[in-house]
């Protein structure tokens, strides 16, 4: 399916996985909508999104956190932009790596309502303009910690286990509708993901990576934009991915 002048509204774009979604999608010729948090940083994005060839360019402050900015931010969009045909669910983020009981609940609440409420806030307020107009794609972010739980990382991994319920749930609603649903599930990726983790400890970050060459935002942006250009009849329901010294979310080959 050609993805050329079509509506692509990307959560998280200011970095990482979200840059890069908006630049693979740029070079389809895609018009972009592009929220984030930052938005300083999507100012940025979006000049490297013109220049890769996007038709156009829209972008917003958005925490997705705050279900009343989302939906009158979606709301209050202009008709050429309201009318979304992608929406990659791409904001999220994991705090700490801590034993359950010693956990940080502030890390919690952050988590959850980031990638659990506010996926589903989103979606809420996208989708269903997807079936009004009788066609749409939401792909959503999962991760290999959804089918996996690992050590210090429960409530993380919980988060991504209900994004995995959650996408397979919409799809089944949107059974007898044009809508597609996909669930893109990327295991280790060498993005700002870490320093986020251990907010801004660069040395501990970087020992995740130790040894080891992970995917990167690219190989992800390149998933879902694949995923995206499917014939209109094919839904991908689900695409898990790792590097090849990957096998899940406990076991890596790390070179010597």
């Amino acid at each position: 399916m050609g993805l050329n002048g079509k509506v692509v509204f990307i959560t998280g774009a200011s970095a990482g996985i979200g840059a890069a979604t908006a630049l693979a999608f740029a070079a389809e010729g895609a018009k972009l909508l592009l929220a984030a948090r930052r938005f300083e940083k999507l100012e940025s994005v979006a000049k490297q999104a013109l220049e890769r060839g996007a038709e156009a360019v829209h972008t917003f402050g958005l925490d997705v956190r705050d279900q009343k900015a989302v939906e009158k931010s979606i709301a209050e969009l202009r008709a050429e932009w309201a009318a979304v045909d992608i929406l990659v669910n791409n904001a999220g983020l994991s705090r700490g790596l801590d034993k359950v009981y010693a956990g940080s609940i502030q890390d919690w609440e952050e988590m959850i309502d980031t990638n659990v409420k506010g996926l589903l806030y989103v979606t809420r307020s996208v989708v269903p303009g997807m079936v009004e107009r009788g066609s749409g794609h939401v792909i959503n972010l999962g991760s290999t910690a959804g089918e996996m739980t690992y050590p210090n990382g429960a409530v993380y991994c919980g988060t991504k286990a209900a994004e995995r319920a959650i996408n397979d749930g919409l799809r089944q609603d949107l059974l007898g509708t044009k809508v597609r649903v996909t669930s893109v599930d990327p295991g280790m990726v060498e993005t700002e993901f870490s320093v986020v983790r251990f907010r801004g400890d660069e040395e501990r970050a970087a020992k995740v990576y130790q040894n080891i060459k992970p995917l990167t935002a690219e190989d992800v942006a390149e998933t879902i934009v694949w995923v995206a250009s499917r014939p209109a009849h094919v839904n991908i329901a689900r695409v898990l991915m790792t590097c090849t010294q990957q096998a899940n979310s406990l076991l890596f080959a790390r070179d010597a």
